[in-house]
């Protein structure tokens, strides 16, 4: 089996909240975007200035952090959420509501990523292996064991 980039990557991103980050990151930077549209496009509510710019800022950075340092994950996406909720104020209504939902949809993936989780089995199959015990278990007599009392 070649050990590529391609798989190098995927291991990498396996091992942390990948998706979570990202898309607290993505929210940040796009809320950052919207700042600088044209005045006809910007809606002005609430604080601007420096909050405008700082919480989208710290949104991105939360987002990277998330991916660069995963065993903090919790303590990011609990406070990238309610950045993410703060942005509905200081930031053009989140970022036209789309930032605003990508980095509560990252900051919820990222709280509850887990790490070293056994792949999921799906329903069908759990009844399958049960079904090929519970048959084995009928063709197979009742067997005693030695040393048991009859």
């Amino acid at each position: 089996m070649s050990a590529g980039p391609g798989s190098a990557f995927r291991r990498w991103r396996a091992a942390r909240p990948f998706w979570g980050g990202l898309l607290l990151a993505l929210g940040g930077a796009e809320i950052l975007l919207t700042l600088k549209a044209s005045m006809k496009v910007v809606l002005h509510i609430g604080m601007q200035g420096l909050a405008g710019y700082l919480v989208p800022t710290l949104m991105l950075l939360l987002g990277m952090l998330i991916l660069f340092n995963p065993a903090q994950r919790l303590f990011y996406s609990i406070v990238g959420i309610l950045l993410s909720l703060g942005t509905w104020v200081t930031s053009n209504l989140g970022g036209f509501f789309v930032g605003l939902v990508l980095g509560a949809v990252g900051s919820c993936l990222a709280f509850g990523w887990l790490p070293d989780q056994e792949p999921r089995v799906s329903r069908r199959q759990r009844r399958k292996e049960a079904k090929a015990v519970r048959q084995q278990a009928l063709a197979q007599p009742f067997e005693r064991q030695a040393g048991e009392p009859a």
